[in-house]
């Protein structure tokens, strides 16, 4: 119960820190700069623009098949786990909104802070396993089946869409379509980095005439456990033994500076682990990032 509790508590407070970080990219970059709107909103506004039907009532009702196209393959906990984040974002975006400054400055620089603002703010909101509706389900429901796609790529290419149509039907000028696509690129990027880098690590390979006590040394200094993989030396034909440890950045340099202290002839191979799912990492079920 009380683990529960504290889940929530903090679901809720990342909630609340993506909703200042989403407001202050929309409402002290985005619209002062005037730059696209995209996700349903933006479709929404191109029925507007093009046949007078009201913004609103019509983000609700592209929402309604979304939700039901979607409910199926995300299931009932993301859903009330979206409505969360929804109401939460959406309440911060209407009390603070409307008290930040206004940016007027260079518009290349209010496309940057707007990209790049929105990709922490949804990433830290879709590392706690939640969303705020719309195209995010959409999103959500593509990675599902396509899981070799990341979500920022998916997000630019609906957002890409959404704005190279309203430049079709609503005329929105080229420097407009230009700013677009430059801040939901860095938005994608920022988003894709910040997911990635939750569950990366570095993979070290080491060969050393000491395999046995770099092993027991691994253990006591990070708490990590390590595989020997047996090796014949190419040019020398010997058997060897090869320990191969999975770590943080953080953990990695420990253990070289280690290695070289017990072996300095050590060899330490260091490859970049995009993911890694494990005990001491990310299990496979753990739709929590954070």
């Amino acid at each position: 119960m009380k683990e529960n509790a504290k889940r929530i508590s903090i679901d809720v407070l990342v909630d609340m820190i993506g909703g200042i970080l989403l407001t202050i990219a929309t409402y002290s970059f985005a619209v002062p700069a005037d730059f696209p709107m995209t996700g349903v909103s933006g479709v929404a506004l191109i029925f507007y623009q093009s046949f007078g039907l009201p913004v609103g009532a019509l983000t609700v009702i592209l929402n309604i098949p979304i939700i039901i196209c979607c409910y199926k393959t995300l299931g009932k906990q993301f859903y009330i786990k979206s409505l969360r984040s929804t109401l939460i974002t959406s309440a911060v975006m209407d009390i603070l909104g409307p008290q930040l400054p206004l940016y007027q400055g260079d518009l290349i620089l209010a496309a940057i802070c707007t990209g790049v603002l929105l990709g922490i703010g949804y990433a830290i909101i879709f590392m706690r396993g939640s969303s705020t509706g719309g195209f995010d389900f959409i999103m959500m429901a593509i990675k599902y089946y396509r899981p070799h796609l990341s979500l920022g790529k998916i997000g630019f290419a609906l957002d890409a869409m959404v704005i190279l149509i309203g430049a079709v039907t609503i005329g929105n000028g080229m420097d407009s379509v230009i700013y677009g696509l430059v801040l939901n690129y860095l938005y994608s990027t920022v988003l894709d980095r910040l997911i990635s880098g939750t569950s990366s690590g570095k993979l070290t390979l080491i060969i050393s005439d000491h395999p046995r006590e770099i092993v027991d040394e691994i253990d006591k200094l990070v708490d990590r456990g390590s595989t020997l993989l047996k090796a014949i030396g190419g040019y020398t034909g010997e058997e060897k033994e090869v320990v191969m440890c999975a770590s943080s950045s953080k953990e990695m340099y420990a253990i070289r500076k280690r290695v070289h202290e017990i072996d300095e002839r050590a060899f330490v191979i260091v490859v970049e682990s995009n993911e890694v799912i494990g005990e001491g990492f990310r299990l496979p079920d753990d739709t929590n990032l954070m």
